[in-house]
């Protein structure tokens, strides 16, 4: 119960909310109302950055939700030039994070780190599907169990920016483990080959717990 109340907070979150609070202060000295509307702020800002525990379904026959918010887009495209895999076709599934979501980031799949690549770039609306190619990006190229690439993009958005990245090029990870965030709203694309979409446009995900797609 607390827990829900309470959040663990990302170690990225403790700063922001620091000045939150601080601002708050010296909103209550000059209006009481806009101290009221400082708190408001403040608690928002806690919630942003709350990082709960996920369990994971722990099965390579299926991909999870690489992050919390809602369907965008399920196609089939090329995968990203910037990793050099245009020639290739891939499923993408986008998914839109807004500023009420939780924002860290997670695992797909079970696998091994292959490549990281960040990408500068403009900050225009992430629910645009331009913001794939325009928008400051990071690329995780993740080598699951079956030998596969399984590729996660973190694109910042119109408020968003700052990508932050928790692991590194052959870091091991488990379905579910934490890859990074992305501060005040964002998108996240992912890409893969081999499995079947499980999700419709406009549902929503639960990053580390939602069911994209199966074998």
């Amino acid at each position: 119960m607390l827990n829900t109340i309470f959040p663990k907070i990302h170690n990225e979150g403790y700063k922001f909310i620091i000045i939150f609070v601080f601002i708050t202060l010296i909103l209550y000295l000059i209006n009481s109302l806009l101290g009221f509307l400082g708190v408001v702020l403040s608690i928002w800002c806690y919630y942003f950055f709350r990082d709960p525990e996920r369990i994971s379904i722990n099965d390579d026959n299926y991909l999870t939700s690489p992050a919390d918010g809602l369907v965008l887009q399920v196609t089939e495209t090329n995968g990203p030039k910037e990793l050099g895999l245009e020639e290739k076709k891939f499923q993408k599934i986008s998914i839109f994070m807004n500023v009420f979501d939780c924002h860290v980031n997670r695992s797909p799949c079970k696998g091994i780190v292959d490549e990281i690549l960040y990408k500068p770039g403009k900050f225009i609306n992430a629910s645009f599907d331009k913001a794939s190619e325009d928008n400051e990006r990071n690329y995780y190229k993740i080598k699951n169990n079956l030998g596969e690439d399984i590729i996660v993009v973190q694109i910042a958005g119109l408020i968003a920016r700052r990508i932050v990245t928790e692991v590194s090029k052959d870091t091991n990870l488990e379905q579910g483990s934490r890859i990074g965030m992305i501060r005040f709203g964002s998108r996240a694309d992912i890409y893969f080959e081999n499995y079947n979409p499980l999700v419709k446009v406009n549902q929503k995900t639960i990053a580390g717990e939602t069911l994209l797609a199966k074998k």
